[in-house]
C-alpha cells in the first residue's frame, strides 16, 4: 500500500488587542476548549485570508475567481476573442454554456427583475444562485467554446460533441485554489472537488477575555458653545497567542492539479501549489477591524512536517491552558510545551521519522530548535518543503 503523504503546518502567533474575526454580536469569535474560554479565528478566515494572500504569489492564470456573476465574467472574455459581440449577446452567449457545463440556472435574480421592470430600468444581467469557483483555465476554454457555436449556441450546445466538451472543460484545469480549497457546485455533484487543504479554528493557549473600547468622534466643526463628542460608541476586542494548525493531503492536492501545464513536470503544479500555501497560510492575516486595531504580526514560531500517514494537529498540547508567569507573555511557555509534547506523541504513535523543518524567533522559541531542521528565513522554509515534496512524488514515479 502506497504511503500518504501530507504537509502539517504549526504557527504560534502572538496578536495584540485586535478583532480579526467577528460573530453576529461583533464581538471577536471564541470557544471554550480545555474548560475556559479561548479566543478563536475561524478556518473560513484564514482561508479567505490565504486565498487573498494567493495574488501575491501566483499569476492570475492559476487563480480561480468565485461569484454569482459568473456569467458577467465570463462574456467579458467571450468579447475579448469576439470583440463585434455586444455585451447582450455576449451574455446570452455565456449563459448557455454555463448552463450547459454546470447544470446550472444562469438567470436574472427575479428581485433584480422586478426591481427594474418598476424602475423602467435596462434588464439586468443573468446570474448563478449561489458563489460559483471556476479557474481562469477554465473561463478562457468556455469562452473559446462559446465564440465557436456563437452562430446559434443553443443548436451547437445540443451536439453531443459539444455538450460533453463544456462539461469535460468545468471539470478539468483546475485552478490552485480550487484544488487546494475545494469546490461545492449544488446542481452537479459531480463536479465538486474535494478540498486537499484543510484549517483547523485558531485557537488562543491561554484563557482569553473579551475587552470593550469606548470611543468617541468629535466634530471638526463644532463650536465653542456645543462642546462634546459628534458620536460614541464601543469596539470588542481580545489579545491573544493563537495556535494555527492547517494540513495539505498532498496525494489529493495532485489528484486535483492533474499534471498541469503540458511542459511541466509532473511534481511542478502540486510542489507551486504546495510552496503557495505554506507562504500564503504564514503570512496572511484576516482582515477584521484591522484598520481600528492594525495588529500586523506574523507568526513567532513555524513547524511544518511532511508525513506519511495521516494529518496531526498538536493542539492538545494547549488543552490545559498556558499560564503567564510573573513576568507575562504566553509565547515561551507555548513553545516549552509544545516542545515537550511533539516528541512524546511522535514516539507513541511511531510518527518519529518525519520531516520536519522549524522558523522561529528570539530566545522565547528556543526550545523548539529540537523539533526539526531549522529554516533561516520563512523563503528558505517553503523552498525546502516544496524541493521535499516534489523528490517524494518523482520517488513514486
Amino acid at each position: 500500500m502506497t504511503a500518504r503523504l501530507i504537509l502539517d503546518v504549526h504557527a504560534l502567533q502572538n496578536v495584540p488587542p485586535s478583532n480579526l474575526n467577528r460573530d453576529d454580536s461583533g464581538a471577536p469569535k471564541s470557544a471554550v476548549y480545555g474548560g475556559v474560554t479561548r479566543a478563536r479565528v475561524s478556518s473560513q478566515a484564514w482561508k479567505r485570508a490565504t486565498r487573498r494572500y494567493f495574488t501575491q504569489l501566483l499569476d492570475p492564470s492559476e487563480l480561480g475567481v468565485r461569484t454569482k456573476r459568473v456569467a458577467d465574467l465570463l462574456a467579458e472574455r467571450i468579447t475579448v476573442l469576439q470583440p463585434d459581440l455586444d455585451a447582450t449577446e455576449a451574455l446570452a452567449l455565456a449563459a448557455e454554456v454555463l448552463q450547459t457545463a454546470t447544470g446550472s440556472k444562469i438567470e436574472p435574480p427575479k428581485r433584480k427583475t422586478d426591481a427594474a421592470k418598476k424602475n423602467g430600468d435596462p434588464a439586468p444581467a443573468p446570474e448563478s444562485s449561489y458563489l460559483m469557483f471556476l479557474s481562469s483555465r477554465q473561463l478562457d476554454l468556455l469562452a473559446a467554446l462559446a465564440v465557436e457555436g456563437a452562430d446559434d449556441i443553443k443548436a451547437y450546445l445540443k451536439g453531443k460533441d459539444a455538450k460533453a466538451r463544456a462539461k469535460k472543460i468545468a471539470d478539468g484545469r483546475h485552478s490552485v485554489d480550487i484544488a487546494l480549497f475545494g469546490r461545492m457546485v449544488a446542481d452537479s455533484t459531480d463536479l465538486g472537488v474535494d478540498a486537499a487543504a484543510q484549517v483547523a479554528h485558531a485557537l488562543s493557549v491561554h484563557r482569553a477575555e473579551t475587552e470593550s473600547d469606548y470611543f468617541t468622534a468629535v466634530d471638526d466643526r463644532n463650536l465653542d458653545s456645543e462642546p462634546g463628542a459628534g458620536m460614541i460608541g464601543t469596539v470588542d476586542f481580545n489579545s491573544a497567542t493563537l495556535y494555527r494548525y492547517a494540513a495539505v493531503d498532498v496525494d489529493l492536492l495532485a489528484r486535483n492539479l492533474g499534471q498541469g501545464l503540458d511542459e511541466d513536470e509532473p511534481a511542478t503544479p502540486v510542489r507551486r501549489a504546495v510552496e503557495a500555501f505554506l507562504d500564503g497560510f504564514v503570512s496572511s492575516l484576516p482582515t477584521g477591524k484591522i484598520n481600528t486595531f492594525g495588529n500586523h504580526t506574523l507568526p513567532d514560531a513555524v513547524v511544518v512536517k511532511l508525513r506519511t500517514t495521516r494529518p496531526v494537529s498538536f493542539v492538545s498540547a494547549f488543552e490545559k491552558p498556558v499560564v503567564a508567569d510573573e513576568f507575562g507573555g504566553h509565547m515561551e511557555a507555548a513553545c516549552a510545551r509544545l516542545a515537550d509534547y511533539v516528541p512524546e506523541l511522535e514516539r507513541a504513535y511511531g510518527e518519529d521519522n518525519c520531516a520536519t523543518w522549524v522558523l522561529r524567533i528570539g530566545p522565547a522559541t528556543a526550545k523548539l530548535a529540537s523539533l526539526g531542521m531549522e529554516a533561516s528565513s520563512l523563503s528558505a522554509l517553503v523552498t525546502a518543503a516544496g524541493q521535499a515534496v516534489a523528490d517524494r512524488l518523482e520517488q513514486r514515479g
